[in-house]
């Protein structure tokens, strides 16, 4: 125990009763009873004791500190009158001989109160985070994240994984975000990275003869903020095998990730392993999304053929989909307002129809469908009470609104949302390539360094023909939990012969891939072993285990969703000196 206390604020019991204590703490809270009788709390990490002022020699001294300030009381331990069973200490109090300040609060009135922190507006949290973490409700979001970190580490140590760190300055590579750069002082003009993750670093050390790596990894990258993604900098579980399958390090993580949901998660049930391979295609198909939500029983139809000489504008020469939900009695303001939030998240219109008491279909787009009713009644198993919405246009599109239609009415209509529960599968054979939505060329679909199914053969075959370029898949996969992407990952492309071609593909050549990636691909001509990994985000894990809607929730001092800190100040302007030092002037705006 520390030498400035015998005992924390939250271990103190009946059997103590009669011992002279002293305890230390933040003042949470007094009761004035009367003018010399008050009931105090004062509160640690580890819980509350009550503190009973029963003289005005004690009063005089408890009176004027405002609270959070920071006490040490040394008194004795009785049995309490009124006792508290929802606290561990709540059988007992202390009467204190002596109280001493050892950290004065000089504000009067707080920002907000400490045990309703979470009700304050986020920039007032975020502002005032160390008062926010003295909440135990936020606190224990930390305290589970540094259990969970602890855990996977044991668990990866265990099966014969390295935890080995990696550079934070390194070179700026393309690896489809924005990085942070960092101006060399002794190098004008030249510019250090942060890592959007160590990617490159950690395939070099299975080049390296490592055979199976990890790290808890800081990745930063210039993002946009979202509810499940923090704008800056963020953690993953980041992990490589060498002489690996796809399956190796699929079971890899089962085995690493199920003990930690069961033991640390929210939710009783878990997907047990294998999980469930979903390729990306399928995914698309069924889901609308490659994040699917398992927990929602309904599936997206494609009833493209069936409606397309229906004479309803939209469908005419779309693809369309349809979400099927039976036994519906929601009204129609109620259907307003999903069409509403559909067009909001999409940007694309839905439609819908009813099936009435006859069979018959009713409202919204019906009288267009009266031709196909029969075969939409087959196809759809549709009966008295079923429920339609459809979504149409270019096939990516009407997928993608598909998938929202899916998620609002299976989380909207009772009895198709499974919340209890961490369903997990795996999305795989993603696309290598895609036509990007700024560009409009021909780009690589998630990560730049994963082999092509087929190796050099599907590449040469495919070259110079778009349409067969983007029918090539990658040996990639992405760990998806309750429709978020937890993990991300590939069977890399070791080949140097092979990277080349990949890359040629989006118009860059041999000598860009070897000024771009130079250690990567002068490691590889050295003879690389196959190798193969992935990274969960560990900040999505902790949000996911602990049901909280943002991922600042369980992060220790996040940003906002601007990428500001507004507790520290960041980003801020620095002196001219500073920038003269690394070579850097700015331009004044116009």
């Amino acid at each position: 125990m520390l030498q400035s206390r015998t005992h924390n604020c939250g271990e103190l019991r009946l059997s103590d009763a009669g011992k002279s204590v002293t305890i230390v703490g933040w003042l949470e809270n007094v009761r004035e009873v009367g003018s010399n009788f008050a009931f105090c709390v004062l509160r640690d990490y580890y819980g509350t004791t009550q503190v009973v002022i029963e003289n005005q020699e004690m009063m005089n001294i408890i009176k004027p500190i405002n609270k959070e300030s920071t006490l040490s009381v040394t008194g004795i331990v009785r049995e309490r009158e009124s006792k508290n069973p929802k606290l561990p200490t709540g059988d007992i109090e202390v009467v204190p001989e002596t109280i001493q300040v050892l950290g004065k609060c000089i504000h009067n009135q707080l920002p907000f109160e400490i045990n309703k922190s979470r009700e304050a507006d986020e920039n007032t949290r975020l502002k005032y985070r160390f008062l926010d973490l003295r909440n135990p409700a936020v606190k224990s979001n930390i305290v589970l994240r540094c259990q969970v970190v602890a855990e996977l580490r044991r668990l990866m140590t265990e099966k014969g994984f390295l935890e080995i760190t990696t550079p934070i300055l390194t070179a700026s590579s393309p690896e489809g975000a924005r990085d942070y750069l960092v101006p060399a002082r002794n190098h004008p003009g030249k510019f250090y990275a942060l890592p959007q993750a160590p990617q490159q670093f950690k395939q070099l050390l299975m080049t390296a003869g490592f055979d199976k790596y990890f790290q808890i990894a800081p990745c930063f990258r210039d993002e946009d903020a979202r509810a499940d993604r923090t704008p800056g900098e963020f953690y993953q579980l980041d992990m490589e095998m060498a002489f690996a399958t796809q399956e190796d390090v699929l079971s890899t993580l089962e085995d690493v990730l199920v003990p930690v949901f069961e033991k640390f998660g929210k939710y009783s049930r878990v997907s047990q392993a294998p999980f469930r391979h979903i390729p990306f295609n399928e995914a698309m198909e069924r889901y609308g999304s490659d994040k699917p939500d398992l927990r929602i029983d309904l599936e997206i139809q494609d009833i493209t053929d069936l409606v397309q000489e229906s004479g309803f504008g939209p469908f005419t020469g779309a693809t369309v989909k349809a979400v099927v939900v039976h036994d519906f009695t929601q009204a129609r303001k109620w259907i307003d307002k999903l069409l509403a939030d559909v067009e909001v998240q999409t940007g694309n219109k839905a439609c819908w129809v009813k099936v009435d008491e006859n069979g018959n279909l009713t409202g919204g787009v019906s009288k267009f469908l009266t031709g196909c009713q029969e075969a939409l009644t087959r196809r759809l198993d549709l009966k008295p009470g079923s429920f339609v919405c459809m979504a149409a246009g270019k096939k990516a599109a009407a997928q993608k609104t598909a998938g929202v239609i899916r998620t609002l009415l299976g989380k909207r209509v009772p009895g198709h949302f499974d919340e209890e529960q961490y369903a997990l599968c795996w999305i795989v054979d993603f696309p290598m390539y895609e036509i990007g939505e700024e560009s409009g060329q021909l780009e690589f679909c998630h990560n730049p360094f994963s082999m092509p199914q087929g190796g050099l053969k599907a590449l040469e075959a495919a070259e110079g023909n778009t349409e067969k370029l983007l029918a090539i898949n990658a040996n990639q996969y992405d760990l998806v939990c309750n429709g978020y992407e937890s993990a991300s990952g590939a069977v890399r492309n070791h080949d140097p012969e092979i990277m080349v071609k990949a890359f040629q593909m989006v118009g860059l050549g041999e000598e860009d891939v070897k000024a771009k990636f130079p250690a990567m691909y002068n490691a590889f001509t050295y003879g690389a072993p196959p190798h193969a990994g992935a990274a969960p985000g560990v900040d999505r894990l902790i949000m996911l285990l602990t049901g909280e809607e943002s991922i600042r929730e369980v992060i220790t001092f996040p940003m906002n969703k601007n990428a500001q800190d507004l507790m520290m100040g960041a980003p801020t302007t620095v002196d001219k000196s500073q920038l003269d030092t690394v070579h850097i002037a700015l331009l004044e705006e116009e």
